[in-house]
């Protein structure tokens, strides 16, 4: 796509560009269905007119807001020769991305749109996981990286899902003989003791989303099998006290609910050729009163040891309901503003 300002249909001061969509891909896959996808980049430039007549996109009006779409476009294809399709939410993020390079508000060098959203992780049952973000895309590379990483952020930006993906990736790949998924069982509102049940009904609820990921990735068939042998283990934390954990891939989940003390025990049970990804939200502490969140000790204290990473998404991260970035920001507004 070649920027040239002409004399026929630019204004003075703004400038035009033109793109050709190759025949291979069907238009229907650059504008989205019903032009959805193009009323998303209509809605998101308002100072650049953009047409199409055939396979030709051109776009004229205000300098900047030209040159983004011209770069979105290049993008686009970029991801749609792939194979993998453009989506109205894979467009936002693409927006969002090149605009936050522009205005000073992205990382300089940062990965581009095409290279955020084609990285794949996991493909299981006709559907592939792939990082949607670049705070996600960071987060995966430093799961491959390090040996410890925190992947620190509100509800709905991935964290436990990307490296259960990771996991599930690391064990086909036979990189780790097996996958140990643990959480704190800490009550939120209600005390085990009351639940009914046995033990492993009353923590069962606890460690139900752990599950609901895996069927996700796996084949729900051969998870029953694959946990009787030991290559996943689910198990509240308490359970790894006193263990040392070799050859595997690790995650704490939930771990703004471990105290000082557990997180400590947790980061020595690491053993050889084994990885551990922990996972937490800060602003959603369930800990009585008065007891300190170990995951927010353990900033302070291993803020630049070694091989360890810690990975910080935010509400602009948030992969699920767009609502629910809006929520996470004016709950952290109001928390602010107290």
């Amino acid at each position: 796509m070649t920027q040239t300002p002409t004399a026929k249909n630019p204004a003075p001061g703004q400038a035009r560009a033109q793109f050709t969509v190759p025949a291979k891909h069907p238009m229907v896959t650059v504008l989205g269905s019903g032009d959805a996808l193009l009323r998303v980049i209509e809605k998101a430039f308002p100072a650049a007119d953009i047409h199409v007549r055939g396979n030709e996109v051109s776009a004229v009006g205000d300098p900047a807001e030209v040159a983004l779409v011209q770069r979105l476009f290049d993008e686009m294809m970029l991801v749609l020769r792939t194979g993998q399709p453009m989506t109205e939410d894979a467009v936002e993020r693409s927006i969002a991305m090149l605009k936050a390079a522009e205005d000073g508000t992205g990382e300089p060098g940062a990965e581009s749109p095409a290279e955020v959203l084609t990285q794949n992780i996991l493909s299981s049952r006709g559907r592939t996981i792939r990082p949607k973000t670049l705070n996600q895309k960071r987060y995966v590379d430093a799961i491959d990286k390090h040996t410890v990483v925190f992947g620190i952020g509100p509800a709905g930006t991935g964290k436990t899902y990307l490296a259960m993906a990771k996991a599930v990736q690391a064990l086909q790949s036979k990189q780790v003989n097996r996958i140990i998924l643990t959480r704190p069982a800490v009550e939120a509102g209600e005390r085990l003791g009351f639940l009914p049940g046995t033990l492993y009904e009353k923590i069962d609820p606890y460690l139900r989303p752990l599950y609901d990921a895996l069927h996700d990735m796996l084949d729900p068939d051969s998870i029953p099998r694959l946990m009787a042998a030991g290559t996943i283990e689910v198990a509240p934390l308490a359970y790894m006290r006193g263990r040392t954990l070799n050859d595997a891939f690790i995650i704490l989940d939930e771990a703004q609910n471990t105290n000082p003390e557990q997180m400590k025990m947790f980061l020595t049970r690491l053993g050889f050729d084994s990885k551990i990804v922990i996972t937490g939200d800060v602003t959603q502490v369930d800990l009585p009163n008065g007891t300190r969140s170990g995951l927010r000790q353990v900033q302070e204290i291993l803020d630049g040891v070694e091989d360890v990473h810690f990975s910080r998404l935010t509400s602009q991260d948030v992969v699920r309901h767009r609502l629910v970035g809006r929520i996470v920001d004016a709950y952290e507004k109001y928390d602010n503003g107290k």
